[in-house]
């Protein structure tokens, strides 16, 4: 790809690799792009691509075998789809799909595995992000068994902010209530609390953040903890 440029990327790994690193890369990085819905990684299929998101939202979702989902960690230009790559394994049980589209540059998987062969120093960076996503996760899980519907859902509205440009996320509430886990009423009682506080504004399959620290507030300690991981390992979200 010889048009693009280390100093062009939004992608915060890919700007953050040394020039040496990024130009292994470059040669294998193809620009695509992700439309909302599109399915990056199915379920315990091998993994032929790992996508460096430049814009949009992916969420990484578990599956129970009769059929209830959750998600359980999200990421968008901050990373990367395909962690599972990095650990040295082909597949996964878990789903990601875009929850919010937009664009990426995908390599091949055996491309990538070529290149961290070459480079501890890309292969040091990339398992700091996977540092980063797993106590994400973790987070994820200890905010849902011990924090309030409208807590969680602040947390999950700051973390989708933290990844894209302007105050619009384009949600719904039955997204939402899926991604949550929890019952579409649910959700709509937690966003009326939310709007009723101006701190933020819904219309119809879209949610505007009006007061960033009015969220922050309301997510008390169930955000931040995963936030300052990245940012000690890899540097700022924004």
């Amino acid at each position: 790809m010889p048009d693009l440029t280390q100093s062009s990327v939004r992608n915060r790994l890919l700007a953050k690799l040394c020039p040496e690193d990024f130009d292994l890369l470059k040669p294998h990085l193809e620009p695509v792009t992700l439309n909302r819905g599109d399915v990056l990684i199915t379920p315990n299929q091998p993994i032929e691509y790992v996508y460096f998101l430049e814009a949009g939202i992916t969420s990484i979702i578990a599956n129970t075998a009769g059929g209830r989902r959750i998600e359980i960690g999200l990421t968008g230009r901050d990373g990367l789809a395909g962690t599972p790559v990095l650990l040295g394994v082909d597949s996964t049980p878990h789903e990601t799909f875009m929850q919010i589209g937009g664009s990426g540059l995908r390599i091949e998987t055996e491309r990538l595995r070529q290149a961290i062969r070459q480079s501890s120093s890309l292969h040091s960076l990339l398992l700091r992000y996977v540092q980063a996503f797993t106590i994400q996760t973790s987070h994820t899980a200890l905010s849902n068994g011990s924090h309030r519907i409208e807590e969680r859902l602040a947390r999950w509205l700051l973390m989708c902010h933290d990844r894209m440009d302007g105050d619009d996320l384009a949600l719904t509430h039955e997204f939402i209530a899926l991604m949550l886990g929890v019952r579409r009423a649910s959700v709509t009682e937690a966003l009326n609390i939310l709007e009723e506080r101006e701190i933020i504004q819904t219309n119809r399959g879209n949610i505007v953040v009006l007061d960033r620290l009015g969220l922050e507030e309301t997510a008390g300690d169930s955000y931040g903890v995963p936030e300052a991981e990245y940012e000690r390992l890899i540097g700022s979200f924004r």
